[in-house]
């Protein structure tokens, strides 16, 4: 499970609050995981588990899918706050 630790951190870096950079961060981690998968080649198991906890995640709609945004799925309540989004 050695190689699962470079494929963990895909699944905890935040979408960015910006929907026009959504794409750019989709493209940035699909193309993060292909070359992963081509350099280190993971074991099957490690794939697997990846594979699953990325499934289970953007199925459940949490938010944190890479892959595509929920059209359910709302920004959070601080996105809207210009003194936040301004600094």
């Amino acid at each position: 499970m050695y190689c699962l630790q470079w494929l963990l951190p895909v699944l905890l870096i935040p979408k960015p609050l910006n929907p026009a950079l959504w794409f750019n961060h989709s493209m940035f981690m699909g193309f993060y995981l292909l070359s992963f998968l081509l350099e280190r080649k993971p074991c099957t198991i490690c794939a697997l588990v990846f594979l699953a906890a990325l499934f289970l995640i953007c199925y459940s709609c949490w938010g944190n899918c890479f892959l595509y945004h929920c059209q359910d799925a709302t920004l959070p309540d601080t996105a809207q706050d210009p003194a936040i989004v301004g600094t």
